[in-house]
């Protein structure tokens, strides 16, 4: 088994209104005080946890990779022997899956940290998984070239 990817992309929470939010909600602890070292804190953990957070996609000869870390320690794999379709595609994070992350709904699960274009790919069990990409032609393409081949 290969396991150097042929394409890899790793991505993280970017969206400003997050930062705006956990600084506001600092600041707003500062200045209406009593400060709260206790609150101070889990604002820093949580800062730092969405900060840590990271989504590696890679794509290799055996199937397509992706983990989120740190909530997956090791990738989790979809074969190439497990897809029957796959296409880039737009998509609604909010309205489709309530949000990014890892979020489930009926049938699907979305790996997702930023923006709204990804790739759709339909399992033979019927299951559906999104991979959000910041680059969803040039990973169509790696899939495309690894797959024709399996």
């Amino acid at each position: 088994m290969d396991t150097d990817p042929v394409y890899r992309e790793v991505q993280r929470f970017r969206q400003w209104w997050i930062w705006t939010l956990l600084t506001s909600i600092a600041l707003l602890m500062l200045v209406l005080g009593p400060v709260s070292v206790i609150g101070l804190a889990l604002v820093g953990a949580i800062a730092a946890f969405v900060y840590s957070i990271r989504l590696t996609t890679e794509v290799r000869n055996d199937g397509i990779y992706v983990k989120m870390w740190p909530l997956h320690q090791t990738f989790r794999r979809i074969s190439w022997s497990e897809i029957e379709r796959y296409e880039a595609k737009t998509y609604n994070p909010i309205r489709e899956f309530g949000g990014w992350g890892i979020r489930w709904a009926p049938g699907k699960i979305a790996y997702n940290v930023s923006g709204n274009r990804g790739v759709w790919i339909q399992c033979k069990n019927g299951r559906t998984i999104l991979i959000g990409s910041q680059r969803a032609e040039d990973l169509i393409r790696a899939i495309d070239e690894r797959y024709a081949s399996y």
